[in-house]
């Protein structure tokens, strides 16, 4: 393991936003009176993302502060976890390239050259522009799609030299990229050219609804219950979207009473 230390250059202070600190009491608000401490990981995460990539000295000791906790035990989890940042990281990207055997065996050799010469020669250096920066990390977990490269939240797989400096440039240049495989036919871990198995099951989900979906504030979900299916509004893990606040529930509850009152109808003559 290596040893993780916070950086030498610290601003004078952090404050949450007043949207952030909203949230983070809230996330709060889950743990029972006393176990507050449990929040911290989510809470460092939204400090991470509030702070353009990293945690910084005086945001640990706001976070801890604020879960009435030991600035040692905060910054204990801050060192630990290679998910915090610990010094400025690229505006734009700060890319860690999985350098573990099957995303080596696949060439993530090559991604790192060309992180070298497209960001800086050495890891957690920034680009002259300050936009880009990048690290070698253990196994990110897709090791189907090997090789592959983590930016900030999302997985880019199936990866090449063309398509990992085309990544680079869409990015420095505002272009929106699509996470996840690329340039590959392939649902996220599937087998290229779609599904090889279990394709004459017969699909016991008939006459359940296609589809629910809710609107919650901003956000919006929708379950396919005959494909399982989830859709939810916003962006996260391998592309993957990741829940709005009770949005799952909602569109569970919603097929749950759509049910219902088939069944209802059904036994009225309705149906």
């Amino acid at each position: 393991m290596s040893v993780r230390r916070l950086h030498h250059e610290q601003p004078e202070s952090f404050e949450f936003t007043p949207e952030n600190l909203a949230w983070a009491k809230k996330v709060i608000e889950r743990y029972p009176t006393g176990r507050q401490a449990s929040a911290v990981v989510p809470v460092l995460w939204r400090v991470q993302e509030q702070n353009e990539g990293w945690v910084s000295e005086p945001a640990i000791r706001v976070v801890a502060a604020l879960l009435d906790m030991p600035r040692i035990r905060v910054l204990e989890v801050a060192t630990f976890y290679t998910m915090f940042q610990l010094q400025p990281v690229g505006k734009k990207a700060h890319v860690q390239v999985c350098g573990t055997t099957p995303c080596q065996l696949r060439g993530s050799e090559e991604l790192i050259k060309v992180c070298k010469s497209k960001i800086a020669e050495t890891p957690h250096t920034l680009s002259e522009d300050g936009n880009f920066s990048w690290e070698e990390v253990e196994c990110l977990g897709a090791c189907v799609n090997a090789p592959m490269v983590q930016v900030f939240k999302d997985f880019y797989e199936d990866l090449d030299v063309e398509k990992f400096e085309r990544l680079l440039d869409d990015i420095a240049g505002g272009k929106p990229v699509m996470p996840g495989p690329q340039g590959v036919d392939r649902i996220f871990s599937a087998p290229e050219g779609g599904p090889t198995t279990l394709k004459d099951l017969e699909d016991t989900t008939k006459g359940a609804p296609q589809e629910v979906h809710v609107v919650d504030g901003s956000h919006k979900a929708s379950f396919n219950f005959a494909g399982a299916a989830l859709n939810i509004g916003g962006t996260g893990y391998t592309g993957v979207p990741h829940p709005a606040e009770d949005a799952v529930a909602k569109a569970v509850e919603a097929h749950r009473k759509s049910v219902e009152a088939k069944a209802a109808a059904s036994e009225k003559g309705e149906g």
